[in-house]
């Protein structure tokens, strides 16, 4: 199942209204998860955070400003857009490249 299909199961669309919405959502997720782990594609059991998050977005829609909505008793506070990756950063880094640290070394005086 690919991506794209995930996405609108979860959030219930059966047609493809919304498919370039939810595609450009997803594209930019890819974009700035590959930033993140300095690869050329998203490994295979990381796509379920794209899905997580592209859910997220889509659900935001139209609210991209808000940080928090109250309708008559019912209330919702997203996350920051930057702040969507935050609770995977630890399984990123796990898969992104170890950077060498080229100030650590040794020194010896004589």
């Amino acid at each position: 199942m690919q991506i794209i299909d995930k996405v609108k199961t979860l959030i219930g669309i059966s047609d493809n209204i919304q498919d370039q919405q939810i595609e450009v959502i997803i594209e930019n997720i890819n974009s700035h998860l590959l930033y993140l782990l300095e690869k050329e594609e998203v490994p295979k059991k990381l796509q379920y955070i794209v899905v997580e998050i592209a859910i997220r977005r889509y659900n935001r829609l139209g609210s991209e400003g808000m940080q928090s909505d109250s309708v008559e008793g019912h209330s919702v506070t997203f996350y920051d857009l930057e702040k969507d990756f935050e609770p995977y950063q630890s399984i990123i880094d796990k898969e992104a490249p170890k950077k060498e640290n080229p100030g650590a070394g040794r020194v010896k005086f004589y």
